[in-house]
């Protein structure tokens, strides 16, 4: 008995199929050929990457020469608050809602 030829639709393999058993007798995969436009691709790809890289360290160098003034704003901040209302509670902190 002949074999099926079915083209697989997922990756265009070409399946062999045997029609008593149903079973694949044997299987041949797609070639793709390499083409100049992945390569492109990969390499416009890579150099996103590494300004992407260069820019998020920047930010962290950035917040990081900031946040002594962050945190002392925060402090002078809640500090009037606290002044402003001496008989208000402090506000909880994680380990008071346990």
């Amino acid at each position: 008995m002949a074999l099926i030829t079915v083209t697989c639709p997922c990756c265009q393999a070409e399946l062999h199929i045997d029609p008593a058993t149903s079973a694949v007798i044997r299987h041949k995969e797609h070639v793709k050929p390499p083409t100049m436009a992945d390569m492109e691709a990969a390499v416009s790809r890579f150099k996103g990457e590494a300004n992407r890289r260069e820019d998020a360290f920047n930010k962290s160098v950035n917040e990081h020469k900031n946040r002594a003034d962050v945190l002392n704003k925060k402090f002078d901040e809640m500090l009037r608050l606290a002044k402003e209302n001496p008989n208000e509670p402090p506000p909880k902190r994680d380990f008071d809602f346990d």
